[in-house]
């Protein structure tokens, strides 16, 4: 008799088990309301819940907003979110790896503006010996540019030419050798 209850008990999720898996899916559904369009149309959404992530988003009075997005919950109870959430997974991932990018470059553009032809040095001797005259030249005018407290366009040029530099095979970070 209590092997049928152990049984029983594993095959059905507790009440405190649903809730949880209740509040999971209502998070989910306020992250997918919170989220860019474009990042919307990479998720394997169906319609109805296209729809009613449109309709949610629209919506302004919070009450009725709150309403929406617990309908929204309710839509993805009935589905499997699996999917839905791995995706979303893989787009946070994705984000945070190119803010990551972002800041290595943003951190070697001050290194070289900071440092000069030492830390140009550096990272050419970091295996990008192809792009050494041109990151000298732009850090060269860079410099002379906050020197003089002139408009940072030799900046951006330099964040640019990191960027497309890190784009082919990441920098290394910028106290690592």
């Amino acid at each position: 008799m209590t092997e049928q209850r152990r049984e029983h008990a594993t095959a059905i999720p507790s009440k405190s088990q649903r809730k949880r898996e209740a509040l999971a899916l209502l998070d989910l559904a306020r992250n997918l309301t919170d989220l860019e369009a474009g990042a919307l149309l990479r998720l394997p959404l169906d319609e109805d819940l296209r729809t009613a992530i449109d309709q949610a988003r629209s919506i302004r009075s919070n009450v009725a907003r709150k309403r929406a997005v617990h309908y929204l919950a309710k839509l993805l109870r009935q589905r499997d979110a699996g999917p839905v959430l791995e995706a979303l997974e893989r787009l946070r991932t994705e984000a945070r790896g190119l803010a990551a990018a972002h800041h290595r470059v943003e951190a070697w553009r001050d290194e070289l503006i900071a440092d000069g032809d030492a830390a140009v040095q550096r990272l050419v001797e970091a295996q990008y010996h192809a792009h050494a005259q041109t990151l000298r030249q732009l850090t060269r005018n860079a410099r002379r540019e906050a020197r003089l407290g002139l408009p940072a366009a030799a900046a951006r040029k330099l964040f640019r030419a990191l960027r497309a530099i890190d784009d082919e095979s990441p920098l290394p970070p910028v106290g690592g050798k």
